[in-house]
């Protein structure tokens, strides 16, 4: 009993020497900003990945340093990002406000648009990317004020005057120390609390005329109870409530610092008291919401995860991959980075580190692991594992050494010439794992997202498919369900893109659209503007008996002329327009290895590169919109189809989301 009482006393004796912390991360939204500027449809995916690395860069500045200024890419496609904590925020909760603030500025749809800009204020820290070099901008069109929505209730007047002396005092303050000031001012019992700073570049002059400013536009906010101005390099708030941890000398009335003393001798002994229970119950607290948000996040997957084989330490992955090296690093899309890792037993993996952890992302985990951990098939890569615990969700799956069908037809890879016997190899096990997932299975799967990117090569260059991150359960007893749409254009149906029907023939329209890549060699995005899409090019060849032509003249003749006819025949019968008439998988897998009949094609919806249904393009990337109607002309609220592969997200009535995946 002794040692508990004095352990408790020198609990309550160091807690007197404490400066406690009032703060939290006040990760709260004052207002997002994004500009109208996307990137040309050329320059999207440099300027993606341009985004995604500064991101990366200014998340360890900001860890260190409290504030990032951080330059990537060149020309057109650069990225400039800015980020900053409040000065009076501690390590910890910069942190947290931060990672929050990181994740929530993807509503700009950097990703998805390709937008050029975008900014995003909270109450504890700031962030902003742009296409130009804005960092010692104090003032810019963009500035904003921001009110309350609730009228003071009590002497207005005195409020009023209040909140000017406050602004006009932090104002004057903040440039001398460092661009930052807290303080209050108490008159007739009216208190009113205030923060201003400036951002780090912001020098004395111009941290001087960007609040004055505020200060200028922020008097429209009076008798709000709360109003901020949110400018280009400073910030200013005020509120009827203390919101700040006033670290430095506050900024007050000099008739209220003897009452602050008296109150704060009066309340220290309480407070040493409070501090070590708040501890206790704050720990207590902590476990139980952490263990309740997991099973929000994440639902019954914790649980099976965590029982099963299928759990990963996070430690364990990060030092296979030697703490995500650069050099480990396989590829990138949309959600993700994927590593090569070597595992304490010796064996290689692919590991996925996904982005951000916001709830997008955990639907995307949800169907990697949930949808294919217990399928098994030669034709669909294989996930051993995942990591949930950790500070990022990881995914682990077989490493497939060959890289992605994408790569063998990219001209920046360079790599060996496919061969026809390969080609007809790759394109007959797609067709078998396709055909498994929407036939073989007790609950069919629909992919979604069908692509040379997602096509996997062992290294006998067997085919597997990759990334079910957009697939979807399809039941028995449904002919087809509606469903945000989400997957890459220039692969998609038009049904699904323009109705939102989503059927197995969603799926193998995607394949056609492959055969015809992997036979021709052509991608989908390779014709310029106003020249034919591949999949009329074929057709048109097809229609005049000489479909051979289509087939990739690098192969310099040697292939089976018989062969090729015919698979560009299933090719052509999978992307007819009408998706009652496209065969089954099982039928293609028939066709493809028997001499099974094929029937003669229709046409397929014949969309130019320059016109076409159902767009608002994006990089590679990510669309959003209601599925309309059919219309060949251009501009809201009729959508038009880009050939070009392009990933997208869709929102539906429901307000759903699907997230697109990005072609690495």
């Amino acid at each position: 009993m002794s040692n508990s009482l004095f352990l408790f006393l020198l609990i309550l004796f160091l807690c007197l020497f404490v400066n406690p912390c009032l703060s939290d991360p006040r990760a709260t939204e004052a207002a997002l900003i994004c500009t109208n500027k996307t990137s040309p449809m050329p320059q999207r995916q440099t300027f993606v990945s341009n985004f995604l690395a500064a991101m990366e860069t200014v998340t360890p500045l900001i860890a260190t340093q409290r504030y990032a200024a951080v330059v990537n890419g060149t020309g057109n496609t650069t990225v400039y990002a800015f980020g900053e904590c409040m000065k009076d925020l501690t390590n910890i909760d910069c942190d947290l406000c931060f990672a929050q603030c990181k994740t929530q500025l993807l509503r700009c749809l950097p990703f998805q648009r390709a937008t050029r800009g975008g900014r995003l204020f909270y109450d504890g820290c700031y962030l902003r990317y742009d296409d130009y070099y804005f960092f010692n901008e104090a003032l810019s069109v963009q500035d904003k004020t921001v009110c309350g929505a609730q009228e003071f209730v009590g002497n207005g007047s005195v409020f009023s005057a209040n909140v000017n002396q406050l602004v006009m005092n932090l104002s004057v303050e903040a440039p001398k120390f460092d661009g930052f000031s807290v303080g209050f001012v108490t008159n007739e019992n009216v208190t009113v609390y205030g923060l201003a700073q400036c951002w780090e570049f912001m020098n004395g002059t111009a941290c001087e005329d960007c609040l004055a400013n505020a200060v200028s536009n922020i008097s429209s906010c009076t008798p709000k109870q709360e109003g901020r101005v949110l400018n280009t390099g400073c910030y200013l708030r005020y509120s009827t409530e203390k919101f700040y941890y006033n670290s430095t000398q506050p900024v007050r009335n000099s008739n209220q610092g003897s009452k602050l003393a008296i109150a704060l001798a009066a309340t220290s002994s309480a407070l040493a008291l409070l501090l070590v229970i708040a501890t206790v119950v704050f720990i207590v607290r902590k476990n139980v919401l952490k263990r309740r948000g997991e099973r929000e996040q994440l639902g019954p997957l914790l649980a099976t995860v965590n029982n099963s084989k299928l759990n990963y330490s996070y430690e364990v992955l990060e030092k296979a991959t030697n703490y995500f090296h650069h050099s480990k690093k396989l590829g990138q899309g949309g959600s993700g980075s994927v590593y090569k890792g070597v595992l304490p037993d010796g064996k290689v993996v692919a590991i996925k580190r996904l982005f951000f952890n916001t709830r997008q992302w955990v639907d995307h985990f949800f169907n990697e692991v949930n949808l294919i951990s217990d399928i098994h098939h030669k034709n669909l890569v294989k996930l051993l594992g995942c990591s949930i615990a950790g500070p990022e969700s990881l995914l682990v799956y077989e490493y497939v050494p060959n890289q992605s069908l994408h790569d063998y037809f990219s001209a920046k890879r360079k790599l060996q010439l496919l061969k026809w016997e390969v080609r007809y190899k790759i394109i007959l096990g797609t067709a078998e794992g396709l055909a498994y997932l929407h036939e073989e299975l007790e609950m069919r799967i629909i992919h979604r997202d069908i692509k040379l990117s997602n096509i996997l090569l062992e290294e006998d260059f067997t085919a597997k498919i990759a990334d079910f991150g957009l697939a979807r359960l399809f039941p028995e007893d449904k002919t087809h369900i509606s469903t945000g749409i989400a997957g890459t254009l220039g692969y998609m149906a038009p049904e699904y893109v323009i109705r939102g029907i989503l059927t197995e023939k969603v799926d193998v329209y995607s394949f056609g659209v492959l055969v015809i890549e992997v036979v021709s060699g052509k991608r989908n995005n390779t014709f310029s503007q106003y020249s034919y899409s591949i999949l009329q090019m074929v057709w048109n060849l097809y229609g005049i008996g000489r479909v051979c032509e289509a087939v990739d003249p690098a192969l310099e003749g040697q292939f089976q002329e018989e062969e090729a006819s015919r698979l560009l025949q299933i090719g052509l019968l999978c992307v007819q327009a009408s998706a009652e008439l496209r065969p089954s998988m099982s039928t293609v897998v028939k066709m493809l290895s028997d001499n099974h009949e094929i029937p003669q094609p229709t046409h397929p919806p014949f969309l130019n590169s320059s016109s076409a249904e159902i767009s608002q393009s994006r990089p590679s990337r990510t669309y959003n919109s209601q599925p309309e109607s059919y219309t060949h002309s251009l501009g809201r609220p009729s959508r038009t189809y880009n050939s070009q592969p392009e990933s997208y997200t869709h929102s539906s009535g429901n307000n759903s989301t699907e997230s697109g995946i990005e072609p690495r």
